[in-house]
């Protein structure tokens, strides 16, 4: 199979210091005749050009070496050969890399001017404090004055900022991962997902700020991990494998993970596709009911779906089912590992999964009663306010943070090979990363987001994030299909307020 990437050392410049080489965890270089050279298997991780001294290094994509054809492209024919050598599925990492649209860069912002003016964030308040679990859904007030708040007081977390970490698990990442990830979110007093499996007792320190999860495979769930999170989520499907369970690789089962996941040293960590006691919204509910009983109604208890074509229609049984949040991770959401078919070709949209949710919640008088939480391909700060204004309250970002810690995208993550220490089980490789200074770049990233959304909301003239979300008439839609834009419940681009 001809290489996708190369790396190319400029040998003028070149101490021979082998670092490169010492770093590549793919073996992509040798050293040969007194000099660096290519050894094949390059994945573009980047890890050699950060660590070369002289900046001698150069990865370059090689040219198609396939013949051109407009239907069967270089991706389609790779595939195939693949499988029919392997006889195998395609596995891949992160979110999809098709060609698909993305509907975020087809929406406009609004601004204000002279009749509803802007607010300058510098000199006036903007508030992003947001709030996740159950709300009262409205108050009631008596004739003398007395007031009732319906469905009772609820566990509430409150956040600075409508961003939370999603879930990432141990054994997916590696343990300073996932560590610079919790002490990043007890830092900007947000939340983190714990992922399937599990925590380790050395997070504990960090529960306050950690979102648990209830996985198909109950893998590592135990009193301690339920009752010390500031939430519980139940996690019935994943934007990037809608339908499928968590898959963790046998060489990624260290003793670590072992202990933590309590199962066998080694072993592929396959969850089934469903939950084994859930096959209706009503036993959605029983088990909604016995977690919240199991935390002695004290955290916000929610349910993780992922975007798929009737989402608006499960989202509202879920909702009716007793959740005090609801996550919907959208159709690029990322993955540890999936089968590259479901990854690319099975989901919904997040752009479109949130505003229709929001819509159908609202049209049923239930969206007061919960917290949604939206994710699955939210690269920036645009895509988070967007996605706010959609009619998410909270952007559940992933990857970004990922990025932020080092990460290129190279999409081997399923391998256990990251030579950034960041998807990986291997004890030489996680070394790589310090968790102290990855957890300042995810506090930096997100800072900055949070000071974007201030700066976007003061020039919208909205003083709180809660009047951004759902606020679907501060976008317009400016794409090439604007039957997206009617279903989102976006006007197009020209179209005034009212």
């Amino acid at each position: 199979m001809p290489e996708r990437f190369v790396p190319v050392i400029n040998y003028n410049t070149c101490r021979v210091c082998k670092r490169c080489v010492n770093e590549c965890s793919y073996q992509a270089l040798d050293f040969k005749d007194g000099k660096v050279v290519p050894a094949g298997g390059c994945v573009a991780c980047g890890r050699c050009i950060s660590v070369c001294p002289a900046s001698s290094m150069e990865i370059r994509t090689v040219p198609s070496q396939f013949p051109p054809h407009g239907n069967w492209t270089e991706r389609i024919r790779r595939g195939i050969y693949a499988q029919a050598g392997s006889g195998g599925v395609l596995l891949s990492s992160c979110g999809t890399d098709g060609d698909h649209p993305v509907i975020f860069d087809d929406l406009l912002l609004d601004a204000a001017q002279v009749t509803n003016p802007s607010i300058d964030p510098l000199r006036e308040p903007v508030e992003t404090v947001t709030l996740l679990g159950g709300r009262p859904g409205k108050v009631d007030v008596s004739e003398n004055g007395v007031m009732r708040l319906e469905g009772g007081e609820k566990p509430i977390v409150v956040m600075d900022m409508p961003l939370m970490i999603g879930h990432i698990s141990l054994g997916s990442v590696s343990y300073n991962t996932q560590k610079s990830f919790f002490m990043a979110a007890k830092e900007l007093n947000i939340i983190a997902g714990s992922g399937e499996g599990g925590l380790h007792p050395d997070f504990y320190q960090y529960a306050d700020h950690i979102c648990t999860e209830i996985a198909s495979g109950r893998f590592g769930i135990n009193p301690e991990y339920l009752k010390k999170a500031a939430a519980v989520e139940i996690k019935i499907g994943q934007g990037a494998k809608p339908g499928h369970g968590g898959h963790l690789p046998g060489e990624k089962v260290t003793p670590l993970i072992s202990q933590t996941r309590m199962i066998p040293l080694g072993t592929d960590a396959l969850s089934p596709y469903p939950h084994h006691d859930i096959y209706s919204i009503e036993d959605l509910a029983q088990l909604i009911s016995v977690t919240k009983e199991a935390v002695e109604y004290n955290k916000p208890v929610g349910v993780k779906i992922a975007a798929v074509h009737n989402v608006a229609a499960i989202a509202s049984g879920v909702v009716r089912a007793g959740a005090d949040f609801i996550t919907i991770d959208g159709f690029k959401g990322g993955t540890g590992s999936s089968m590259r078919v479901i990854r690319d070709h099975a989901g919904l949209p997040i752009e479109v999964a949130v505003a229709v949710v929001d819509k159908r919640l609202t049209d049923e008088g239930l969206r007061n009663r919960v917290t949604v939480c939206a994710g699955g391909g939210v690269r920036c700060s645009a895509d988070m306010i967007k996605v706010l204004a959609l009619g998410a309250d909270v952007a559940m970002v992933s990857t970004a943070p990922m990025v932020a810690l080092g990460c290129r995208v190279c999409q081997q993550c399923h391998r256990g090979l990251c030579s950034w220490g960041i998807a990986t089980q291997r004890e030489d490789l996680m070394q790589r990363l310090d968790p102290e200074v990855g957890a300042q770049r995810v506090v930096r990233l997100f800072s900055a987001w949070n000071e974007e959304l201030k700066e976007v909301m003061g020039a919208m003239g909205i003083d709180s994030v809660e009047s951004l979300v759902g606020n679907r008439d501060r976008l317009r839609y400016q794409g090439p299909n604007p039957k997206i834009a009617e279903i989102m419940g976006v006007k197009h681009i020209g179209e005034g307020w009212g």
